[in-house]
């Protein structure tokens, strides 16, 4: 296990390096996304227009030789324009199905909080069970599937804002020179589900996960917060840990892999109280009470 730990790890940091000449003075950002990628999570990239959103999830989207597509959202868009649509095939007299764009390794969702919450709603089952129904068929997904979104601030005109449901999917949010299209595929679609399986079996001792239990236990509890961690968000945390410390060539996980991790993975699935609302952006706001409750949890020694 060691050996291929440190095998995959020298593969992933010339993957790192790689995608660096494109997005320059991102490492840590680069480096969320691949953990991402190895956790079988799907990316959530937020940030005010024009800061490389769109071409980091380029550049990592091309680094792979996976099938890609890149989603443009507009209020005008359908659910059927994303997953597809069944059309009636006359010579044959029974409905066929035209899959959409979904079916891809990798989709970059650009601004998807310009779309409408019915066509939101429409990458719920995808990122969630990794296949789509339509017409009481369910339809697989390829693998890997990776969804990296991008969206404005909410602040802006024209948006609409995920519901916490949505949110719920996505593994971690993150805020976010050569042109991302003359990037060199570095690995396969097989490289990349051969890595978030081994990245699975990274060893985590029990008292990180009594740890990582008790941050979100104590998400639920504080007034400052009116919905806490869910269930799901634990156990995404689990598996960004195990990613991370996969990434960093170790098959056992460290307290550090889950302390940098607990502000992205759960950041977007906390709601900050009406009572404590401030000045700042709700986003900020709830960083800096999970950071807060970040230190003052005793860390496992």
């Amino acid at each position: 296990m060691q050996t291929t730990t440190t095998t995959a790890s020298t593969r992933l940091a010339g993957l790192l390096r790689s995608i660096s000449t494109v997005v320059k003075g991102k490492e840590d950002v680069i480096q969320l996304a691949l953990t991402t990628l190895l956790a079988r999570g799907h990316l959530l990239i937020e940030d005010v227009p024009g800061v490389g959103k769109t071409t980091l999830a380029q550049a990592l989207a091309r680094s792979f030789d996976c099938s890609f597509q890149r989603i443009q959202f507009t209020s005008d868009m359908l659910p059927s324009d994303v997953i597809g649509v069944s059309v009636f095939n006359p010579a044959a007299q029974e409905f066929e199905f035209k899959p959409g764009p979904i079916f891809a390794n990798i989709i970059v969702a650009d601004e998807i909080n310009r779309t409408t919450p019915k066509t939101q709603s429409a990458l719920l089952e995808a990122m969630n069970e990794s296949q789509i129904t339509v017409d009481n068929h369910t339809h697989p997904l390829p693998k890997p599937f990776l969804v990296l979104a991008t969206q404005n601030p909410i602040e802006h005109h024209g948006t609409y804002p995920l519901p916490e449901s949505q949110l719920d999917r996505f593994l971690i949010r993150n805020h976010s020179s050569a042109p991302a299209e003359k990037l060199t595929a570095l690995m396969d679609a097989a490289d990349v589900v051969a890595m978030q399986d081994a990245a699975s079996q990274v060893k985590v001792e029990e008292s990180l996960l009594d740890y990582a239990l008790e941050i979100v236990e104590r998400t639920r509890q504080t007034e400052q917060l009116s919905l806490g961690v869910s269930p799901r968000g634990a156990v995404m945390l689990h598996r960004a840990a195990q990613a991370r410390a996969f990434l960093e060539g170790r098959d056992y996980c460290l307290p550090d892999d889950f302390k940098r991790l607990i502000v992205p993975v759960f950041a977007h699935r906390v709601v900050v109280s009406s009572r404590y609302v401030s000045t700042q952006k709700k986003s900020e706001q709830a960083e800096a009470i999970l950071r807060e409750i970040l230190d003052t949890t005793r860390v496992p020694l």
